[in-house]
């Protein structure tokens, strides 16, 4: 009787040891982890406004999430972002759609020419769009928040006050300012902005077409002694998130996340327009940089040219079945509502 005793309590003090045990880690467990995945090196705006995200959304869930951040391509490029959130190598990226036009057509639309200001109206306008058109592009992510560029500008060695000074000069430029510049009348020539650097200085290219914070953060006030403001287009950013891991986050987290989609957005748009009229202000007092303000009859000049990139647009859209006109219309109205 004692022996059968003795091994039925043995039996239950194992029980409780075997339930303590699997009760522990949830005791102890630690934050929630996740990586977010960046493109461009840590000092740029858009890994600023990551490390912004990631140090509110801890201080806000109180160390109940842990942001890992990994800038400069270091967990998944640009062009590898947008899957590589979706099949899970990464819990949240941050991605440049101006990369894949052909993917996401109604966001992309924000990066035609239509006089979008700064990155502050420019990054409202993108994030009303998005709310509103809800595009397919979007279906297998969580979108965290949306951000734009401020526009971009002619930097250059040489003067230009007219479409005869830019006709044949040849500017960096990326992407489809590569097609602004060509119908200006320019030579855009490609290449990666870090080797913009040594092209200006061996002479390969006489400037580039970029937003205007590159003067400071490349010291392109350095070689390029004048600015001509065109004021043109801005790119586009999302940041996003695995769709598994998003469900799977507690209630409390996910409010937190959905109250700061618009507050980045916003934050995002005030650091890059403040970061700018920086560079400006660096520009004109250490370099003593000129900037060219175009007039209106020529301004109106330089606009006429590029109305083909909006209707190659709308039709590349309508295409694909999308309502091409109305979503232009809703940009030209936002601009103007954020705008003033």
């Amino acid at each position: 009787m004692k022996k059968r005793i003795g091994l039925s309590m043995a039996a239950v003090f194992l029980s409780m040891v075997v339930g303590v045990a699997f009760l522990a880690p949830a005791a102890t467990a630690g934050p929630i982890k996740l990586s977010y995945a960046n493109f461009p090196p840590a000092p740029t705006f858009p890994c600023v406004q990551m490390e912004r995200w990631k140090t509110e959304i801890e201080k806000r869930t109180q160390g109940k999430v842990a942001v890992n951040t990994y800038p400069g391509g270091t967990l998944l490029g640009a062009k590898a972002m947008m899957d590589g959130v979706i099949a899970g190598q990464a819990d949240i990226g941050c991605i440049c759609m101006a990369y894949q036009p052909g993917r996401f057509v109604v966001t992309n639309a924000t990066s035609l020419p239509m006089g979008i200001p700064n990155a502050k109206v420019g990054s409202m306008v993108l994030l009303d769009l998005y709310k509103k058109y809800n595009p397919e592009a979007f279906a297998k992510v969580k979108v965290l928040t949306m951000f734009t560029t401020a526009p971009t500008n002619i930097m250059s060695k040489v003067p230009i006050r007219s479409l005869a000074d830019i006709k044949g000069v040849d500017l960096r430029a990326s992407g489809g300012a590569a097609q602004i510049l060509a119908a200006w009348g320019a030579n855009p020539v490609g290449m990666p902005m870090p080797a913009t650097v040594e092209a200006l200085q061996k002479g390969v290219v006489k400037g580039l077409f970029s937003s205007l914070e590159s003067m400071k953060d490349f010291k392109f006030a350095e070689m390029c002694p004048y600015v001509t403001r065109t004021d043109t287009v801005i790119y586009p950013f999302a940041v996003i998130m695995n769709m598994a891991k998003w469900k799977a986050l507690p209630d409390d987290v996910k409010k937190v996340m959905e109250g700061m989609i618009t507050e980045q957005a916003e934050w995002t748009g005030d650091y890059m327009d403040n970061h700018v009229n920086d560079a400006i202000a660096w520009s004109k007092t250490v370099h003593k940089v000129e900037f060219i303000d175009l007039s209106a009859a020529e301004k109106e000049k330089w606009n006429a040219k590029l109305q083909f990139l909006t209707d190659k647009w709308i039709k590349g859209a309508k295409a694909k079945g999308l309502p091409a006109e109305a979503i232009v219309s809703d940009i030209q109205t936002l601009v103007k509502k954020y705008g003033k």
